[in-house]
């Protein structure tokens, strides 16, 4: 089937199915209005109610971020303080073995 037979048969489905709902609509017009605008208020709160949701959850989500990174950043602190410690140590050791006399009495230091 081509394109513009595939559209006109679903424009023709579309008609027949308004066609259809309007013969067998239960209601009068002012009732499916009513109905339409109670649905509509129904579809308002629950938007509002899921994006309030979300909006706290996304809270709790960046609180648990700011703590994992505030953990995180202790952690690479201590790291780096350790490995600067380590760091002064090993030069403190070095110098000092460059300062001590080479064993057998000789005056030059390795």
């Amino acid at each position: 089937m081509d394109e513009s037979k595939g559209l006109a048969y679903f424009f023709l489905g579309l008609g027949v199915g308004v066609a259809v709902g309007m013969l067998f609509a239960p209601q009068s017009g002012a009732e499916t209005r009513g109905l339409i605008r109670a649905k509509a208020g129904e579809g308002s709160d629950y938007v509002k109610r899921r994006t309030e949701e979300f909006r706290d959850q996304a809270g709790e989500y960046v609180e648990r971020g700011k703590d994992v990174i505030g953990r995180q950043r202790e952690t690479l602190s201590a790291a780096i303080d350790a490995g600067k410690q380590a760091y002064r140590e090993a030069v403190s050791t070095a110098s000092e073995a460059t300062r001590r006399p080479a064993p057998g009495g000789g005056a030059e230091a390795l």
